[in-house]
């Protein structure tokens, strides 16, 4: 009895500071407050307007790459409300589009929506950094389930976005996506 309760009690105890750490010291305990002073300001309007090249790649549970893509993105802003078509390719050769509705208030606070997103995502732009949280659900094909999605991108100084995203399923992460964004401008001058 002793040696179960000693098993039952290592095992509460190992939760605990799981749960800590992801709370406290992991990716998804970030706060906007934590970029307050960084430089350059990301200004969303400034830095994810026009067309944008993106690539990346998705991680699976197990910190694999599990999917490649390359983007195309279409960001138009009319004052404070701006709308942001995606367009993926994948290394499997599949396809993905989706626009986004991005409203951006004075103070810096982010309301988004898009077909795939379940009610209405949040987030803030301060300092260096923008972050989002959503829930979205997976195309049918993938089984439609509903993930939490902890979206983040840092602006870099030479205008870069880099994008971070985890995404959870009852807490457990499931898949992370990581990638890069620029005006495709900057593409088009590199080729010339």
């Amino acid at each position: 009895m002793e040696s179960l309760i000693l098993v039952l009690s290592g095992g509460a105890i190992v939760l605990a500071l799981g749960y800590i750490r992801q709370r406290f010291w992991s990716f998804v305990a970030q706060k906007p407050e934590d970029y307050v002073k960084g430089q350059p300001q990301f200004d969303l309007r400034t830095h994810l307007n026009g067309p944008v090249k993106c690539e990346g790649v998705i991680y699976g549970p197990l910190g694999r790459v599990s999917s490649r893509f390359d983007a195309d993105f279409d960001v138009s802003w009319t004052g404070n409300t701006g709308i942001l078509k995606e367009h993926f390719r994948y290394d499997d050769g599949s396809t993905q589009d989706r626009e986004w509705q991005l409203n951006l208030g004075n103070d810096g606070q982010i309301k988004a929506t898009a077909s795939d997103v379940v009610g209405t995502g949040t987030g803030a732009q301060t300092g260096s950094a923008v972050y989002l949280n959503y829930k979205f659900r997976l195309p049918q094909e993938s089984g439609g389930h509903v993930l939490d999605a902890v979206d983040w991108m840092y602006l870099a100084p030479n205008g870069t976005i880099v994008n971070r995203s985890q995404f959870r399923k009852f807490g457990i992460q499931v898949a992370e996506l990581v990638a890069t964004m620029r005006p495709a401008e900057t593409e088009q001058k590199k080729a010339a």
